[in-house]
């Protein structure tokens, strides 16, 4: 009869630590141990080599398997163990201190049955502490709170730099031995790919890498692109976050001067010479303004101009009828963004998506619940995550997020001066194929006066629109008649901005 073969662990550096800390939870005294986590695989291998090194017994339950030992592959099943109440009776029948895996339980745990004979098990496991163990599996984070209030919850470790450097390796050897390879890259080049693979597992790296090589058999600069795109394909499923193109680059928003000398101040210490220097990374801003000033392009320029990926927080998505849900879907999007790191994440209109937080709740406290934990992730997070967020409306915003250390750096975007919109309709007759010399831009500054930067793309459109319905070509005269006819923000809502400029006065930076 030939003998069980064994599962054998995979060793990686990462994944020897994941088994070391999932090793110290089980030897405590914690009855569940709750793993949130679409790499299965990943987490039973974790749990197996903690069992080795326990020394314990290891039983794994499928709703089709039913219960089998964990240390050997292709065990026979333990009759009548596929209910889920009847692995529960199995597992806590047993005297020799067993660590018990349950895979994808929690479907089950909406029949009530199983949902009280978990409380019962979990209930006795704690009073008694005869060393059983159980360690819950599952792709879905909706935890019931009766068995949450037993559970630790644990989370597997992502590769680092130097693994996915293995990984990658590793691909290439394998799909080179298939068929030849040719590697045309730069170091620089292939720091970057591994910089983009960062935020994935193991399998999800190996996956995205082997299909970018695969698809011409050739290793070069292209690949870079290519793994940031198939990078977001995998981590797009949620919805919470939306990519954002950013054509634009810092040259192509007039004025705000102090800011993007900022910004390029900033940029420099996100080397690896600034850490070592002792410069922390930045983390973020906030940008409050007039309504059209800029603001949103500022965060597309950002992205733009530090070669980072922009990801745009959709907070309407954020907000479900369900207890409970809305919370978990900001720490869902949260750690999609440190995911996808290094990235500038967007949150635009900031004071619409917590507005409640900053008054008297009308939502049960929900914004509140909302917005606490957004602050507590700007304060403890450690992923190169760069927050821009952009507020219209000051009076909205709570004032725990204007607290000194919440950002950077508070950045006030009023209207244009004269050269400064002198600076934009050049800017927007030039992206038009438009030569600005032959405009008279003195003229359509100085009528423009009041105007925000997208309002005076507006008047170059409308005027656009005029001289093509009269078959003309565009002047001065159509863009003047545009801006003459149509009044700016600032006349309709004088006394809000003027009441906005007045709070900014003394507790903002400029923009320009």
């Amino acid at each position: 009869m030939a003998r069980p073969r064994t599962l054998p662990p995979i060793p990686t550096r990462q994944r020897d630590d994941d088994a070391r800390r999932l090793q110290r939870l089980l030897a405590g005294p914690h009855p569940c141990v709750f793993v949130c986590t679409i790499e299965e695989d990943e987490a039973l291998a974790a749990v197996r080599e903690a069992a080795l090194a326990l020394r314990r017994p290891l039983w794994v339950w499928t709703a089709v398997s039913g219960v089998q030992e964990g240390l050997i592959a292709e065990s026979t099943p333990v009759a009548h163990t596929a209910d889920p109440i009847k692995a529960l009776e199995y597992f806590l029948a047993r005297e020799d201190k067993p660590l018990c895996v349950m895979l994808d339980l929690l479907p089950h745990l909406r029949d009530a049955k199983v949902r009280r004979a978990l409380r019962n098990v979990l209930s006795q496991i704690g009073r008694y502490d005869r060393g059983t163990r159980l360690i819950l599996i599952d792709a879905s984070d909706a935890l019931p709170a009766e068995v949450a209030a037993y559970a630790t919850r644990f989370e597997l470790s992502l590769p680092d730099r130097e693994e996915l450097r293995q990984i990658v390796r590793s691909v290439l050897r394998e799909v080179h031995a298939e068929r030849p390879v040719r590697i045309d890259i730069r170091k620089r080049e292939f720091e970057a790919i591994l910089r983009n693979l960062q935020g994935l597992s193991r399998r999800q790296a190996r996956q995205v890498f082997r299909e970018c090589i695969e698809s011409d058999h050739v290793l070069d600069a292209e690949d870079v692109r290519h793994v940031l795109a198939e990078k977001r394909r995998l981590l797009a499923g949620g919805g919470l976050l939306e990519y954002i193109e950013t054509p634009v680059d810092l040259s192509e928003i007039g004025g705000l001067r102090r800011l993007k000398r900022w910004l390029k101040q900033r940029r420099s210490a996100l080397s690896e010479q600034a850490e070592r220097f002792g410069l922390p990374a930045p983390r973020g801003v906030l940008m409050l303004g007039v309504q059209g000033a800029g603001k949103s392009l500022c965060a597309r320029a950002i992205a733009a101009a530090w070669q980072r990926p922009l990801l745009r927080m959709d907070v309407g998505a954020l907000y479900d009828k369900y207890i409970g849900e809305s919370e978990r879907k900001l720490r869902d999007a949260l750690r999609q963004a440190e995911v996808m790191a290094p990235i500038v994440l967007w949150i635009d209109e900031i004071e619409k998506a917590f507005a409640s937080a900053a008054a008297q709740s009308t939502d049960g406290g929900l914004s509140k619940r909302m917005f606490g934990t957004l602050l507590t992730w700007m304060q403890e997070h450690t992923a190169p995550v760069f927050l821009v967020a952009t507020a219209n409306d000051i009076e909205a915003l709570p004032p725990e997020l204007l607290r000194k250390g919440r950002f950077d750096e508070i950045f006030f975007v009023d209207l244009p001066r004269a050269a400064v919109r002198r600076e934009i309709f050049a800017i927007h007759l030039r992206k038009r194929g438009r030569d600005p010399e032959t405009f008279d831009l003195d003229a359509l500054a100085e009528a423009s006066e009041g105007f925000s930067g997208a309002e005076i793309e507006q008047a170059v459109v409308s005027g656009l629109h005029e001289a093509f319905d009269r078959g003309e070509e565009l002047s001065t005269a159509h863009i003047l008649h545009a801006v003459e006819s149509s009044p700016p923000l600032s006349v309709t809502m004088r006394e809000k901005i003027e009441a906005l400029r007045a709070w900014a006065r003394d507790r903002c930076v400029p923009a320009d």
